[in-house]
């Protein structure tokens, strides 16, 4: 035996020796036993094995379990399956096998785990292992917590993988695991997964955010420190035991935000917090009345940002987590975002899986992503965008809102009222006319923010339409419009973008060049169909352009002499006599004479000139014609 052969089986016996010390304080001699046997069929069946860095691949295995023991602290059995999660896909081994030697619960965690081989994959082989795993938490949630622990240390080991490799992995991380670990209240867990999975996605700007979060550090040590030993004397002081420490936050976080609000990084709000941890083991006090009475004793010390508190106590975010945040301003000038929490809160923030409180929570999201995967595997498009929106909606940052009845309505980040009104029903969100939030009168499109009241009005007249589609943030308003929309007559032409031709209108037709494409409608004196035509004469169509339901968004300009009423003449001709809704009005007037611009939906050419001849005939009107956008 060799030194190098020597110095890994100490290496492994010392990994595997700290998993089960971590272990025997609650675990019994009984389960002791089994998990020191799992541990050893690990080893034999592996033995053979190395990972891509060379090493022996035991060593995979013991760690996913040390995840599981100390991270996770998971119950025995799972920490067994943690030893044994890849023995039936890459060994001789079977489930049988597993079963005979450490009973069916056991082998049911590993046969979770254990990625399915099949030639026809109904997406993808991903998407079908997501969906296999997301199906066990019907019934246990352990085997995914057993796939967390071991995506975590194939992260940590990713540096030896080939490019394509890290790639592959690290989006898988931020489409499902990082996610996941967040809604499960995860916390170390999912920020880790994801910095992990930016670091090698966009290795050369992690590098840079690093640095900068450094070298941040290094310049505002001094007096973030003597801020925080203020904060710790006030409390000493009021006679609470606390802990108190500076927070930075990691570089993905960071960039998250920088990409949101187009800030670099020394213009960045925030970068970092002061976390106020209490001892609530001493108190007959609630963990609420402790929080407040912390804010109380620091706001009592330190000037408070009007309308900076956010109480997520009351409120908790729906991967669980509560606290009191607020922004203080020290001695030095710059508001400080400090969070007050207690011990129990932050425990509960690391293993939000075990408390009761987060049950509802987790099992809802579990739901909402199984619905999900079940829209992706069906989606006919399948595309990379689609794929990216997965994401977007399904992140970490979410916001609770309520009906006027006080029911609560969790939406992602930046949802709208549109959202909002699909959450609740599909037909809502179908017919959705208009808003009032807190009581206030709002388009449809308006974003909302965390607490809003919101209370849909309807119109049986209203339907889903294409320019809804920049303001939907949820995946059940999407896919509610999407089957609207491609449920649709399906029409064999497009429409260009830069001439918007609309049925009566002289027009030319000019086919696709791209297999299957459709025929594009142009206007006869469009720029670019002329240009088109006059290079490929060949694929000019004849077509019919016929007036239906459908509404074409048109815009006029009106130039008129200014007059006592004029607006109100053109308001009424345009509302009441023609019966149109105003998309926008517009009004500019300069010595005399007002320009009005005038936006709304009409059939057809014929309808847009009787409409135009009408706003013609008003006093004062001196012109109105078409305007095309460019």
């Amino acid at each position: 035996m060799n030194n190098e052969t020597k110095d890994y089986e100490r290496i492994i016996n010392d990994r595997a020796q700290r998993v089960f010390d971590t272990m025997e304080p609650r675990t019994s001699a009984e389960d002791m036993e089994r998990l020191k046997a799992a541990f050893e069929l690990a080893k034999e069946a592996h033995a053979p094995q190395k990972r891509k860095s060379g090493e022996p691949y035991i060593l995979h295995p013991i760690a996913v379990a040390q995840v599981a023991a100390e991270e996770l602290m998971l119950d025995p059995n799972t920490v067994m399956a943690c030893f044994l999660h890849d023995v039936v896909e890459d060994t001789d081994y079977s489930l049988d096998d597993i079963k005979k030697r450490f009973g069916s619960d056991v082998a049911m965690l590993v046969r979770v785990v254990t990625k399915k081989a099949s030639k026809v994959y109904e997406f993808s082989k991903q998407l079908d292992n997501y969906k296999q795993l997301l199906d066990s938490l019907l019934y246990d949630t352990r085997a995914i917590l057993v796939k967390l622990a071991d995506r975590l240390h194939n992260m940590r080991t990713l540096t030896s993988m080939k490019a394509e490799k890290q790639i592959k992995i690290a989006g898988e991380t931020d489409y499902f695991y990082a996610p996941l670990a967040n809604r499960l209240g995860l916390y170390n867990i999912k920020t880790e997964l994801e910095n992990l999975s930016f670091r090698f996605r966009c290795p050369d700007e992690y590098e840079e955010i690093s640095m900068q979060i450094a070298a941040h550090v290094e310049r505002n040590r001094d007096k973030l420190n003597t801020f925080r030993n203020q904060l710790q004397e006030v409390l000493e002081e009021a006679g609470i035991k606390a802990r108190v420490t500076v927070d930075y936050r990691r570089p993905f976080s960071l960039w998250r935000k920088m990409k949101k609000y187009g800030d670099d990084f020394n213009h960045l709000k925030y970068r970092h917090y002061i976390e106020v941890v209490f001892d609530d083991s001493e108190t007959d006090l609630s963990e609420k009345e402790m929080a407040l009475r912390v804010y109380c004793i620091l706001t009592n010390r330190f000037k408070e940002k009007h309308g900076s508190i956010s109480n997520y106590i009351d409120s908790p975010k729906e991967n669980g987590y509560q606290s009191l945040h607020v922004k203080l301003l020290p001695d030095f000038g710059r508001w400080q975002e400090v969070h007050i929490s207690s011990e129990s809160m932050a425990r509960r923030s690391q293993i939000g899986y075990l408390d009761e409180k987060n049950v509802e929570n987790i099992r809802s999201w579990i739901e909402k992503f199984r619905k999900l995967l079940v829209d992706t595997i069906k989606n006919p498009k399948k595309d990379a965008k689609y794929m990216e929106d997965v994401t977007k909606a399904f992140y970490n940052d979410d916001i609770q809102v309520f009906t006027p009845k006080g029911e609560k309505v969790i939406l992602p980040q930046n949802s709208t009222a549109l959202d909002f009104a699909y959450e609740v029903h599909t037909t809502l969100g179908n017919h959705a006319k208009y808003a009032r939030i807190n009581g206030r009168l709002d388009p449809i499109t308006t974003t909302l923010r965390r607490g809003d009241v919101v209370e849909i009005y309807t119109d049986e007249e209203v339907h889903p339409d294409f320019d809804w589609n920049p303001f939907l943030h949820t995946f059940k308003a999407r896919k509610a419009v999407r089957r609207y929309l491609e449920a649709l007559p399906e029409r064999p032409y497009n429409l260009c973008k830069e001439c918007h031709p609309i049925p009566g209108e002289e027009i030319v037709g000019i086919k696709s060049k791209q297999p299957g494409g459709k025929v594009m409608l142009h206007k006869r004196d469009c720029q670019r169909a002329i240009s088109l035509a006059s290079s490929y004469g060949d694929d000019v169509v004849d077509v019919t352009f016929p007036a239906d339901d459908t509404l074409y968004p048109v815009e006029l300009m009106v130039r008129a002499v200014d007059r006592h009423h004029l607006l109100i003449d053109l308001a009424d001709c345009i509302t009441n006599k023609l019966q149109l809704s105003m998309e926008s009005f517009n009004t500019q007037s300069n010595r005399g004479i007002v320009v009005c611009s005038i936006r709304f939906r009409v059939h057809s050419a014929m309808e847009l000139k009787q409409i135009i001849r009408s706003i013609s005939s008003i006093d004062g009107v001196d012109e109105v014609k078409r305007v095309i956008a460019e």
